[in-house]
């Protein structure tokens, strides 16, 4: 399996390209994101097909469970993205599990040098943040 290692603001990722594969994410998750035995990384990015956007993303945080999204994440992914043609160098939408999210990468001779992501609002409620508050 293919995959490329990348950070953003000192996040580091696993990008995956998986528009062609399936697997128990989760599980690669753990495993590859383990520091000692593993790749090491804060987290899995796929990077899949989308319907109502350029492309899909899903992440997947070291212990296998599934964020709504990332926004260092995004960074990562669309540099991915956009450096490997598989998405517009100009504004593209990114679609997450928290909605689709607007992406704009600053492109300098071919290569992504900065990426500025809107992440929407964010939220306080308990309830909109899944959260143990014992």
């Amino acid at each position: 399996m293919k995959f490329v290692k990348m950070q953003a603001t000192g996040n580091d990722f696993i990008v995956i390209d998986a528009r062609r594969l399936e697997r128990d994410w989760s599980e690669l998750a753990r495993d590859m994101c383990q520091r000692h035995f593993g790749v090491g990384a804060d987290g899995l990015i796929l990077l899949l097909s989308s319907k109502v956007a350029h492309i899909s993303m899903r992440m997947f945080n070291p212990d296998g469970s599934e964020a709504e999204a990332c926004g260092n994440g995004l960074r990562c992914l669309a540099k991915y993205a956009v450096e490997s043609g598989l998405a517009p160098a100009r504004e593209l939408k990114v679609e997450t599990m928290a909605g689709v999210r607007a992406v704009s990468p600053k492109v300098e001779k071919g290569v992504v040098s900065s990426v500025r992501v809107a992440m929407g609002r964010p939220r306080f409620a308990p309830a909109d943040i899944p959260a143990n508050l014992d």
